[in-house]
């Protein structure tokens, strides 16, 4: 463990930082249930690209020399070396990396370790590491999610000219194009994508220099600091800083939206591959069998992504349940932050990767999406809408068509079935125009406005989506 500084281990509680207060040695299982470091050792590099900053900071502040400076900074990058090649010892003292890190840099380089510490408490080094990992891990993530997106356009587009049944309460409603169904979800990760780079914006502040709740003793430079890490502003309260976790909050909450979106594709995928609808063919690599039925293909991607939902739903109330009655400033309560957070990122960057791979390699069924856009009464709303154009109120024109629809439901007949003659008898105001009408692809390129279904709006949308996302 780290030194304190003029001591030997010997002289501290089992070697503790802070053993010097204390008579007797940290009990077993308090060390074993308090003990985090198998968590938050995957912050190591954040944590020494922190460390070396406030280095240098109090070398600025002459509170190190400059040869101590560089001893200490040396010592950190050999320690990270040792991380990074795998090579890092951890000893069953270490209770986070924080202090593993400082307990090895004190072996490498002697009781200079210990002056690294000074002006600086765990709780805003711990605060400043969550930070510069998270803003790496959303940088990460949005890379994931853009790439989703280009998968999704491009699939689209190589299908732009195949129609589906639009659905509303799972009950089919107007035909759109299967390209529109999967912009749709373009669409959403753009909001996510939005979701992220806000939540960026606020955790993009440093927290270094609030020392334990109040501040420091020592002339640091906190905007030195910052320039050093990259962060364009500094905390503006101790308090604020060391207990603030709204950030950790925000982004599991985008982290559960962006989990819902995959959900709800997951959920079609699943529907739309069933021998039910059999719109598409999931990837046999993508899939399961059964141990029992030898015909079974199972959507497992989706169905544990879709299950995968949830769990990241209750990272985020873990969160917000941890910081609901904690008084200010830091409480321990706050090292179960890390698990929550680290598991739902995981989680997300897990799920949009491997569906990213399964849409790239899904095969849509042209036929079978054919067939299911004929018939079904599906061109009803064009029959209403025909009506108005003729002079028709709507409320009016919709009963016409219910009327309709209800005596080809009674005949076994579609609407495309019936003759002019027999189509008069429902009203006057019809005529043969409203044929040329009563086609999936003229019912969906009428559909032309801003966010319609129509193959203009499609084309132009992919052209708009393909030049952002290049």
């Amino acid at each position: 463990m780290a030194r304190a500084l003029g001591r030997s281990p010997a002289t501290s509680e089992g070697g503790k930082a802070w053993g010097g207060r204390f008579r007797h040695k940290t009990n077993r299982l308090v060390e074993s249930f308090t003990v985090s470091v198998a968590v938050d050792r995957r912050l190591y590099a954040y944590d020494i690209q922190g460390s070396i900053a406030h280095c240098k900071t109090l070398g600025k502040a002459r509170v190190l020399t400059a040869s101590e400076t560089k001893v200490i900074v040396r010592g950190l990058e050999s320690v990270k070396v040792e991380l990074d090649r795998g090579r890092f010892r951890f000893t069953p003292q270490d209770e986070d990396i924080h202090m593993a890190i400082e307990r090895r840099l004190t072996e490498l380089i002697g009781p200079l370790g210990g002056k690294l510490h000074t002006g600086r408490s765990r709780n805003d080094q711990v605060a400043l590491d969550i930070r510069l990992y998270l803003r790496d891990q959303l940088s990460q993530l949005l890379a994931h999610l853009e790439n989703f997106q280009r998968v999704l356009v491009a699939k689209g587009k190589a299908n732009r000219t195949v129609a589906m049944p639009g659905y509303t309460h799972l009950q089919r409603a107007q035909p759109v194009l299967f390209t529109h169904h999967l912009l749709a979800y373009v669409e959403m990760i753009e909001r996510d994508k939005g979701r992220f780079r806000d939540a960026a914006v606020r955790l993009n502040v440093m927290p270094l220099g609030s020392g334990a709740l109040a501040g420091t003793n020592y002339p640091v430079d906190r905007l030195f600091t910052a320039g050093l890490l990259g962060f364009p502003a500094v905390t503006q309260n101790s308090l604020d800083a060391v207990s603030d976790r709204d950030f950790m909050i925000e982004v599991a909450s985008a982290l559960s939206i962006t989990m819902m979106h995959l959900s709800r594709l997951s959920e079609e995928l699943i529907l739309w591959s069933s021998q039910e609808f059999q719109f598409v063919e999931l990837p046999d690599a993508f899939c399961t069998g059964s141990s029992m039925m030898p015909q079974k293909k199972n959507p497992d991607v989706p169905e544990l992504v879709r299950g995968k939902t949830g769990r990241v739903y209750g990272h985020l109330i873990n969160l917000l349940t941890t910081l609901k009655a904690l008084p200010l400033s830091y409480n321990r309560d706050l090292q179960e932050d890390k698990p929550a957070l680290f598991d739902a990122l995981d989680t997300v960057v897990a799920s949009v990767e491997v569906l990213t791979e399964l849409m790239r390699r899904l095969t849509v069924n042209r036929d079978v999406l054919k067939q299911a856009v004929q018939g079904g009464g599906m061109l009803a709303t064009e029959v209403a809408d025909y009506l108005v154009t003729r002079g028709v109120p709507f409320r009016e024109a919709h009963a016409i068509t219910g009327r309709l629809v209800r005596a080809a439901l009674d005949q076994g007949r579609e609407l495309t079935d019936f003759s002019l003659e027999e189509l008069r008898t429902f009203s006057e105001r019809i005529e043969k125009g409203l044929f040329a009408r009563l086609t999936v692809t003229a019912a969906i390129d009428r559909k032309s406005q801003i966010g319609g279904t129509a193959r203009t709006r499609v084309d132009q949308r992919i052209k708009e989506l393909e030049r952002m996302l290049s």
